[in-house]
This record gives C-alpha cells, sequence and structure tokens, in this order.
C-alpha cells in the first residue's frame, strides 16, 4: 500500500514543481512515522524507497531505533517535536537532525550535550506561523536575533528554516504562511532550506519553494482513511 502512496505522493511533487518550474529532484520527502505501527515502519525503511523519517519524541524514536536494529541505520533521523531542554542529551544520540531549534536555550542545551563530540549536528530553526499558544517556534520578529545568536554555538549547524501552517480551509489558504516563511529565509538565511508542509498541503509548500515536506498520514493510510488521520 505504501508503495503506491509514496509513488502518488511524489508524483504530486513532480506536479506541483513543475507549475513554478521547479526541480522535483531536489525535493526530499521526509517519513512521518510518529503514528505508523513498527510493521510499517519496518517494511517502509526495508523497502529503500526512503531516505529520511522525522518523529516528534525522543523516547519513541529511541524505542523505535531499539526494535528495527540495523535497519534504522539506513535512514537519517529528524526531530521534528518540540525538544525538552532535559533530553538534549539523548536527543543527540538519537537524532541525526533536529529541525524544531526556537530558543537559544534550546540551542545551548544541544551544544553542550555535543561537548564529547567531533562532528556538528544540523539543526533547523521553528518558526512560529500560527496564532496557537501550543504551537512551538520563535516568533517570525525575533528570527533575525536567534539566527545571529545561534553563531555562539558551533557545534550546531544551522540548515534552514522549519514551519507548521495553520490548519485553515480552504488549503491554499496556507499559501501566504508559507509564502512568509520563504520571504524570511531569504533575509536571514539566504542560503538555507526550507522545511515546510505535511500531507494536506504539501503541494502549496512546494509550490512556495519546500526543500523538504513531511509527510504521515498520505504514506500509511488508505486513501479514504488519510483525511482522518493527523495532518503529518
Amino acid at each position: 500500500m505504501f508503495i503506491d502512496n509514496l509513488n502518488q505522493i511524489r508524483y504530486r511533487i513532480r506536479e506541483a514543481s513543475a507549475r513554478t518550474k521547479r526541480n522535483p529532484d531536489a525535493i526530499r520527502l521526509v517519513a512521518v512515522t510518529k503514528y505508523a505501527g513498527l510493521d510499517s515502519v519496518r517494511a517502509l525503511l526495508d523497502s529503500g524507497l526512503v531516505a529520511e523519517v522525522g518523529e516528534s519524541r525522543v523516547q519513541d524514536a529511541e524505542r523505535k531505533k531499539l526494535e528495527l536494529g540495523g535497519l534504522a541505520d539506513k535512514v537519517r533521523w529528524r526531530l521534528i517535536g518540540h525538544l525538552q531542554t532535559n533530553k538534549a542529551k539523548k536527543a543527540v544520540k538519537v537524532f541525526d537532525a533536529v529541525d524544531t531549534v526556537d530558543s537559544e536555550k534550546t540551542a545551548a542545551a544541544l551544544d553542550a550535550a555535543l561537548s564529547d563530540r567531533a562532528e556538528t549536528l544540523p539543526v533547523m530553526i521553528q518558526v512560529k506561523l500560527t496564532e496557537r499558544r501550543t504551537q512551538s517556534g520563535v516568533d517570525p520578529g525575533g528570527l533575525g536575533a536567534l539566527v545571529e545568536t545561534l553563531k555562539k554555538y558551533p557545534r550546531l549547524k544551522v540548515e534552514g528554516l522549519m514551519g507548521i501552517a495553520p490548519d485553515v480551509e480552504p488549503v491554499e489558504a496556507v499559501r501566504p504562511s508559507f509564502r512568509m516563511l520563504r520571504e524570511l529565509r531569504d533575509r536571514h538565511l539566504p542560503r538555507g532550506l526550507l522545511n515546510m508542509g505535511m500531507s494536506r498541503d504539501f503541494e502549496v509548500a512546494v509550490e512556495e519553494g519546500a526543500d523538504l515536506v513531511r509527510i504521515g498520514s498520505q504514506i500509511f493510510t488508505q486513501p479514504s482513511q488519510a483525511s482522518m488521520e493527523a495532518p503529518e
């Protein structure tokens, strides 16, 4: 099932890319496995059809990697959920990248956790794109200052910006949020990547410049079920 779903997703990415004359091969698909059963994740990784997966919680990713064994090493693991600073030491052992840095406190905790390692950790800055109090991310107005602050932490390699668009209807209504994130990237991290777009809105995200899209329900559920699942 997921192979057909992946083929359909990649077709839609190609179509969205064509509409804006982008190279579809430059757009990376992050398979969000946080709601998927272990057997489904195992089958997905065994297929070799994805190179990156996303998990929201450190402990869930740690458990899955242990149960998957060597199969877990076939992909890069990205943290796409809010990081509690007291879990930074474990996070740098479990994940290959952290996409949700939204404060100096988080950056400092990650940098300290890497003190005994020679390599740097790829990170992204999460920007808040909604008014929801529960939504993590730095306010757009504070992004410039945070970008400058993160230069103090040499063990962190800032790759770009990540954002979660508001859950609004119609889907086209998310476009201004993605466009704002692109404009913020152009202003503060002109060489940075854009990590934006999920199952319901990834085509709009691609049209607005996404380099990474995070897709879960569209991979692991039947088409008729996808609208009932969580949006990533």
